[in-house]
């Protein structure tokens, strides 16, 4: 990386500024010495943008879209920061050989509090340019762009665990997916009142915004959503495949107010009617009522054996409301990665789980955040964090840090792992200062 000054966008930059960020220059001149040219892609040019998000269909192994879906991935995903690199030797020169897509997000830390997060998607190489240095120089060129436009935090949902660790992201929420057979689990959980109703897809579409920003906030490791997201979980976005086979209900208090949804799909044997399986495509809940009521909706589901439900949490109650666990298989795996940029205004904009000081060292090999802190909790769980020249008490990486922001990795795990070092006194400061609040969780991808 050359040696330039970075600019510093904050004083400027409002709330979608982050569209006609500048690209990094660092990036552009790495991807120039490969021959080929870094752009950014005008989102309001139906052919330009349209080409790109074939180039994301290719590089996540989708068909290509037809008319009516690239209107309604364009409307949907427009107001995103898009790049592209692009090949002008090649038989397809409007087609990037390479993408990324960036936005400003809104991200829930422990104790309920938010932080500006540096959303990246549609990660893409082409497989005909492998190992040139794109990728890397597209990661570090959204790192470098969102902590000079000031957002402290970066984040992504990867489909990949094994790229994203090198550019200092952190595991830091898991899911779980859930095999359930109906007959063996049997109901025992709770009864509540209230009622569940069949609502339409576009109904469904309506409600879920206002319920997932009152939900999110009291879920670390959520982020706030895009309207399209809710089309396509709904099936209401314009050309969606298959979207007559969901369905949706809602649970609604006693004073009618929505509490919950669910959007469900069914498949059937044809050897035997009586043997459907739900998948559950998204389940979102404000009350223990309405989670219990819903999940009992669908594990009692009619001429369903087998109830099929992914990126739940890690500690889902719906373990203790039915009669055999055995009923149910779950598998667990990493969902959403974090990675600090600004340390002392993340580490301040959560609270936490215990009391205590420990100054720590954080490693970063892009410089973003590397740096010596001095942590100090006090009893109300609020935290102040200062550069400090003190000897460091625990040494970790950027990454390790992101894995531990939100509680879902203990830090005496991390240690143990040989991800985190120091002193055993410091180490149990900072394990009791990380405990989880709440299980960190988030519902979809981005």
């Amino acid at each position: 990386m050359s040696e330039r000054a970075p600019t510093d966008y904050r004083c400027a930059m409002t709330v979608h500024d982050w569209q006609s960020l500048p690209l990094d220059i660092d990036s552009g001149e790495a991807i120039a010495r490969t021959g080929l040219d870094y752009r950014l892609v005008d989102t309001s040019g139906a052919d330009t943008f349209g080409d790109w998000l074939q180039a994301g269909n290719r590089g996540f192994h989708a068909p290509d879209s037809g008319e009516e879906q690239l209107g309604a991935a364009r409307d949907a995903l427009a107001y995103r920061r898009t790049t592209g690199v692009y090949d002008a030797t090649g038989p397809n020169p409007t087609w990037p050989v390479a993408t990324t897509g960036s936005w400003v997000s809104d991200l829930t830390l422990p104790g309920g509090g938010g932080i500006p997060m540096w959303a990246i998607s549609n990660v893409t190489v082409a497989p005909t340019h492998r190992r040139r240095g794109i990728a890397r120089a597209l990661l570090e060129g959204e790192l470098r762009t969102a902590a000079a436009a000031g957002v402290p935090i970066a984040g992504l949902t990867v489909t990949e665990a094994t790229i994203y660790g090198r550019f200092g992201f952190g595991a830091a929420t898991s899911v779980t997916n859930w095999v359930i057979e109906t007959e063996r689990a049997r109901w025992v959980g709770p009864t509540p009142e209230g009622r569940i109703d069949f609502i339409d897809r576009e109904r469904a579409a309506a409600e879920l915004p206002a319920l997932h920003e009152r939900v999110r906030r009291s879920n670390p490791g959520e982020t706030s959503a895009w309207t399209g997201l809710w089309r396509r979980i709904s099936g209401t976005m314009a050309g969606q495949q298959d979207a007559s086979k969901i369905r949706a209900v809602r649970y609604a208090d006693a004073s009618g107010r929505t509490r919950g949804v669910a959007l469900y799909r069914l498949s059937g044997d044809p050897t035997d009617f009586t043997k459907h399986e739900l998948t559950l495509i998204y389940l979102l809940t404000e009350t223990a009522d309405a989670y219990a009521a819903l999940w009992r909706f669908v594990l009692e589901h009619d001429l369903v054996d087998i109830v099929r439900a992914s990126m739940r949490s890690i500690d889902e109650p719906v373990r203790w409301m039915i009669a055999d666990q055995r009923a149910a298989t779950v598998t667990v795996r990493d969902h959403h990665w974090l990675r600090v940029l600004d340390v002392p205004r993340t580490l301040m904009a959560r609270r936490y789980a215990g009391a205590g000081e420990c100054v720590i060292r954080v490693t970063d090999a892009l410089g973003l955040a590397d740096g010596t802190w001095m942590l100090r909790v006090d009893d109300n769980g609020e935290a102040k964090v200062e550069a400090s020249t003190e000897p460091a008490t625990v040494t970790l990486g950027v990454a390790a840090l992101g894995s531990i922001l939100l509680g879902g990795v203990r830090a005496n795990t991390m240690y143990a792992a040989g991800r985190i070092h120091g002193e055993a006194s410091a180490i149990a400061v900072l394990d009791r200062q990380f405990g989880a609040l709440e299980t960190p969780w988030l519902g979809f991808t981005y």
